[in-house]
C-alpha cells in the first residue's frame, strides 16, 4: 500500500507499506543483479549504507543458479541474507539487450542463454513463476523493450503486446497467490509503460494500464540511447497519466542529476548500475562532482574522498591508499569505492525525502546541481 504524505509541485513524498517493510520513497535501489551487489558488497554492508531495496534479475538467477534451487533454498531473502524489500526485474529487459538469437511471439519470447546458449522460452507466465519462486517483495511485469529509435508501426504493436502480456502477469500473479507452497503470498506487481519516444503512444499506454489497478507503475525503455532531455520529455506527458496514489518507477535511470530531474516530475522508485559499475572503475561521487581516482594528483592525497561523509570508507581510508589498491588491482580498493558510491546515493536520496518533508525541495536540487557541477565531468 502506497501513502502519499506531501507534495512539491509534481515531486512525491510518500511510504510504501510491504511485507518486508515500509520503503520510505524516493528511494534510489542499490543493483544486485545476481543476488549480490559487485564489489564485494555484503548484505551486512548494504544495512549500513542506509539500503531501503535491494534489487536482483530474474532472467539472470533463472539461468543461474536456477529458481527453482533458491525457491527449495527458502527463496532469495533466505538466500541471500537479507530481510528488507527485494524487487525483482522481469527479465523482459536482458531478453531483448543480451540475445543474439530470438523470436518474439504472441506467448512469449524464444531465445538462447547468454551463458551457454541453451534454448529458453520466456513469456508473462513464466516470468511470474520465476519470481514467485524467488519470493521477491515486488515483482515486475514481463514487457518488451523496444529500442528508443525503433519505427512507430512496430513500438505500437509492441506495446499493444506488452499490454495483453500485463492482463496474463496479472492473472497468473493471483494464481500463484493463492498457491499453498508459494514463499510469498503477498508478492505485489508493477506494471511497465513502454512507448519509444512517442509521447501519444505513452500516454496511451498510461492510461490502458492504470485501468488494471496494479501495485505500482514503472517507465520502461528509458535511459537507452535517447538523451536525457528526450527523457524528460516524456516523463513531463506520461507520470500525470499515472495513478498518483501509486508509486511510480523510472527503471535504469540514476545519475544523480537524473534522480533529482525524475523526482522533480513525480518519480517515486529509481535503480541503476552507476554507483557501482563507476565505482569499480574508481570514479567516486561527492557533493563537488565526480572524481577518478586514477588520476595521478591523488598520488599523495592523504584525505578522504570526500570531507566529511559518515561512510565506511571516509571513516578510515585515503584517496591515496585506494588509488595505490585500483592501480594494484585489489579487490579491496573496488570494494571501498563501491562503499563510498552506494552511501553517497543512498545520503543523497535521505536529503531528498528531508527537503521535501520540509517544503525546501527546489531550492535542494539547485543547490545539490550547481555544487556536482563544480568539478566538471570525468
Amino acid at each position: 500500500m502506497y501513502k502519499l504524505l506531501k507534495r512539491e509541485g509534481r515531486a512525491k513524498r510518500g511510504e510504501f507499506h510491504t511485507v518486508h517493510g515500509v520503503i520510505e520513497t524516493p528511494v534510489f535501489m542499490n543493483v544486485g543483479t545476481v543476488a549480490a551487489i559487485k564489489g564485494a558488497v555484503s548484505t551486512q554492508d548494504l544495512q549500513g549504507l542506509k539500503t531501503q531495496v535491494e534489487l536482483s534479475n530474474t532472467y539472470h538467477l533463472h539461468v543461474r543458479p536456477g529458481d527453482k534451487l533458491i525457491k527449495e533454498l527458502g527463496g532469495l531473502h533466505k538466500f541471500m541474507v537479507w530481510d528488507k524489500p527485494i524487487l525483482t526485474d522481469s527479465g523482459g529487459f536482458q531478453v531483448f539487450s543480451l540475445a543474439k538469437l530470438r523470436k518474439i511471439k504472441e506467448e512469449g519470447v524464444y531465445f538462447n542463454s547468454h551463458i551457454d546458449g541453451h534454448k529458453i522460452f520466456m513469456g508473462p507466465e513464466e516470468s511470474m513463476q520465476i519470481q514467485s519462486n524467488l519470493g521477491s517483495t515486488i515483482a515486475m511485469a514481463f514487457d518488451e523493450c523496444p529500442s528508443s529509435v525503433a519505427e512507430r508501426s512496430y513500438v505500437e504493436d509492441s506495446v499493444a503486446r506488452t499490454t495483453r502480456w500485463l492482463a496474463r502477469c496479472k492473472a497468473e500473479m493471483k494464481r500463484l497467490n493463492s498457491l499453498p507452497d508459494t514463499i510469498n503470498k503477498q508478492q505485489m506487481l508493477f506494471g511497465i509503460n513502454q512507448g519509444a519516444i512517442y509521447e501519444d503512444i505513452r500516454i496511451d499506454h498510461a492510461k490502458r494500464i492504470s485501468e488494471m489497478d496494479l501495485d505500482g507503475y514503472a517507465i520502461g525503455g528509458l535511459a537507452v540511447g535517447e538523451t536525457h532531455e528526450e527523457m524528460y520529455r516524456i516523463l513531463d506527458a506520461v507520470v500525470p497519466h499515472l495513478p498518483l496514489e501509486k508509486p511510480t518507477y523510472l527503471m535504469g535511470a540514476g545519475t544523480p542529476a537524473n534522480i533529482l530531474e525524475g523526482v522533480e516530475r513525480g518519480v517515486d522508485f529509481f535503480d541503476c548500475v552507476y554507483p557501482t559499475r563507476n565505482g569499480r572503475h574508481g570514479h567516486l561521487y561527492t557533493n563537488q562532482g565526480k572524481i577518478n581516482l586514477f588520476n595521478q594528483k591523488y598520488e599523495k592525497d592523504m584525505r578522504p574522498i570526500e570531507e566529511g561523509c559518515q561512510c565506511p570508507t571516509c571513516q578510515h581510508y585515503s584517496r591515496a591508499y585506494i588509488r595505490h589498491l585500483l592501480k594494484a588491482k585489489e579487490m579491496l580498493g573496488m570494494r571501498l569505492c563501491v562503499l563510498h558510491n552506494l552511501y553517497f546515493y543512498n545520503t543523497m536520496m535521505e536529503e531528498i525525502r528531508n527537503a521535501l518533508d520540509e517544503g525546501r525541495f527546489a531550492a535542494y536540487k539547485a543547490e545539490k546541481l550547481y555544487g556536482m557541477s563544480q568539478m566538471g565531468r570525468l
